[in-house]
């Protein structure tokens, strides 16, 4: 499954910087507002040391890691909702993600214009959320007016369609997002087909300065306070080390980031981060041509993860052969797995496990 996350933040916090680096992408962003127009899209690998260890005993050909899709959108001023600057184009690119990956300037730096003049992270959070905001409601309004209208004939769907209209349009009304809003299983059904950006989740990237590596600093810390009231992730990371770091090879990227006190590339953390937010995990396929680590939703059952490698599989499913990574570092290789008996033959109301290592029987 494609898993799509959209950069946003007013202009010049660092979008394009952290893109680059993400990307290991060579281009570096001009220093003023809208110097990506067009939402660039990258492949980033999600880093995942469990396929180093299953290669460490089925020797294969190549080892493919999950991945997120990256889309870098132009910054976003005040006034987009209303289609200042490139509104209606931003707010089209990030309807198109699966989560919002919210960039914050947490430094100060005279040679980088800010577009309102000073470092305010809280204020610029505030001023993005607004204009989700507003662009949610005036889509919400327009849905609810024809909800109304259906709602007279007293079918029973056109009743819950009134209903989640007036819910979230009374949760937007209020300033609030309408990831923060309760909803029960029905009601999350249908939100999907409302397209509204602040119903996705939110993960605050806070671009610090060098020298405030690898804690952050005040202004961090605050964004660190408000992710955890609302429940969002966040990632503190400096997108000149990052960019940096994307650059050297594995010898002296391990002697940078000693030197900032980091055991990884905060782009790492990013990766998973975003993961979690979304509900998703990792199962694992080991064979010579391939190891490869596919992604699917937290909670699935056998027969949808082997969906996720082709329809066919999911169709004709007849059962999966599972285990462990574990299992495989304790006793070396696949035939002893099924030699100590921990090689398990699960069916179709098995719920696939983070790090399972599975092997599908099918018949279509």
């Amino acid at each position: 499954m494609a898993l799509s996350v959209g950069i946003v933040g007013l202009p010049n916090v660092g979008k394009s910087t952290v893109f680059n680096a993400l990307t290991a992408g060579k281009a570096e962003a001009a220093n003023y507002p809208f110097c990506t127009i067009d939402p660039n899209v990258g492949v980033v690998p999600v880093p995942d040391e469990r396929l180093e260890r299953i290669q460490k005993h089925i020797k294969t050909q190549k080892v493919i890691p999950a991945i997120v899709e990256i889309v870098d959108i132009a910054g976003l001023v005040k006034g987009a909702s209303q289609g200042e600057g490139l509104g209606n184009k931003f707010l089209a690119n990030i309807r198109e993600t699966n989560a919002v990956l919210m960039m914050v300037r947490c430094f100060d730096d005279g040679n980088v214009i800010h577009v309102a003049g000073s470092v305010d992270p809280m204020r610029d959070i505030d001023i993005i959320d607004l204009e989700l905001a507003l662009a949610d409601t005036d889509t919400v309004e327009k849905r609810l007016k024809k909800a109304q209208s259906a709602a007279k004939s007293g079918l029973k769907e056109t009743k819950a369609e009134l209903a989640i209209c007036e819910k979230l349009f009374a949760q937007l009304n209020a300033g609030k997002p309408v990831r923060s809003l309760e909803l029960d299983t029905n009601e999350r059904a249908l939100l999907p087909s409302f397209g509204l950006m602040t119903a996705k989740p939110v993960l605050y990237c806070c671009n610090v300065g060098e020298g405030d590596l690898p804690n952050g600093n005040a202004w961090s810390d605050a964004v660190k306070a408000r992710a955890e009231r609302e429940g969002a992730g966040v990632v503190v990371l400096c997108g000149k080390v990052e960019a940096e770091l994307a650059e050297l090879g594995d010898a002296d990227r391990k002697e940078l980031l000693a030197s900032y006190g980091l055991k990884e590339p905060a782009l790492a953390s990013l990766a998973r981060e975003c993961y979690r937010l979304l509900g998703l995990q990792s199962y694992f396929t080991a064979g010579e041509k391939e190891i490869r680590a596919w992604t699917v939703r937290k909670g699935a059952m056998a027969p949808e993860a082997a969906g996720v490698i082709h329809t066919d599989f999911e169709k004709g499913f007849i059962r999966a052969q599972v285990y462990s990574v574990e299992d495989l570092d304790a006793l070396g290789s696949e035939v002893a797995i099924k030699s100590a008996g921990k090689l398990r033959m699960e069916g179709k109301e098995y719920v696939v496990q983070d790090g399972d290592v599975m092997h599908f029987l099918f018949n279509v």
